[in-house]
């Protein structure tokens, strides 16, 4: 039998590694937030000449308006995606002339959205209550559909750690992607990381169930070998499952789902992934260090032979 709980060690490490670097990228630059949540606005162009000007050039004519904190990405040929700080009507219809100008087409304007620095306030407070409501759901849920088995709570608890430890990689990878790639931090980033704490949950209550399930069959085997034995018993299903349903539909989004889509479906790609191995590797091996209460020997020396 594979023993996956004699290296829970291991992977808690390689969960580290990924972790820290990321948040440490997001911590010296910042959450790249987007308009959504501080404001701003969005401008959606069509040339339909199929021309567009150059970033340098899009820089410039917003630099002549006194917008300094221009971001410009390009969707397919013939399409620009401009944000910036709050724009008045008087500065968009310049904005907009210039660049019909400069590139000597006529623009479509698909999508001008603005948004104010309060409704971007509003967003993110009630995002992190519902993220706040959601773990304590949690916990109340699998303590009550667990009270069946010692320490009910605990796996509450767990889940929610290991919870925790998928958002962060969601972090970590957001560092990543801003550093390296320019992501930002919008409406549909949020969707995906309420998405990706959903199906997390999910694939803990199915190996904590197990682990209860087997919990009456072999009473007098110890818990670590109980909880080894269960992980074993659902992993072919959690990895199938999630390999044939899911992952390899969100790898064909992101290679072929278009720019504005790509971060949404790398960040659901790579959190549901994150969700299935902590469940596997994150939550079962929590549970069994909490009842070994292997802390009391982390930091004592071993000792050596005379």
């Amino acid at each position: 039998m594979l023993n996956i709980l004699g290296k829970r060690y291991f992977f808690f490490a390689l969960s580290f590694l990924i972790i820290v670097p990321g948040l440490i990228m997001l911590g010296i630059n910042g959450m790249p937030l987007s308009i959504d949540f501080k404001g701003g606005t969005l401008l959606e162009v069509q040339f339909k000449s199929g021309v567009l000007p150059t970033t340098e050039q899009v820089k410039e004519i917003y630099d002549e308006n006194n917008i300094r904190d221009a971001q410009i990405q390009t969707t397919g040929t013939d399409v620009l995606i401009l944000r910036s700080s709050v724009l008045t009507e008087e500065t968009r219809i310049n904005i907009l002339a210039e660049l019909s100008k400069v590139s000597g087409s006529e623009l479509d304007i698909r999508r001008a959205d603005t948004v104010g620095p309060s409704i971007g306030k509003g967003v993110t407070a009630r995002a992190m209550q519902a993220v706040g409501f959601a773990a304590l759901a949690i916990i109340i849920y699998i303590t009550f559909a667990f009270r069946g088995v010692p320490h009910a709570f605990r796996y509450g608890i767990c889940a929610i750690i290991a919870m925790a430890h998928d958002v962060l990689i969601v972090l970590a990878l957001t560092g990543y992607g801003s550093n390296f790639f320019g992501w930002q931090v919008d409406s549909l980033y949020l969707t995906a990381v309420l998405t990706v704490i959903g199906f997390s949950v999910q694939d803990k209550i199915v190996v904590f169930d197990r682990i209860r399930e087997n919990s009456g069959i072999y009473r007098k085997l110890e818990f670590e070998k109980l909880a080894n034995h269960s992980i074993v018993q659902t992993l072919q299903r959690s990895i199938n499952t999630q390999l044939m349903t899911v992952e390899f539909f969100l790898l064909s989004l992101a290679l072929f789902g278009g720019v504005t889509l790509r971060e949404f479906a790398v960040i659901l790609l790579v959190g549901l992934l994150s969700g299935t191995y902590s469940s596997i590797f994150v939550a079962a091996p929590l549970l069994v260090v909490w009842e070994k209460k292997e802390w009391h020997t982390w930091f004592k020396r071993t000792p050596t032979a005379a």
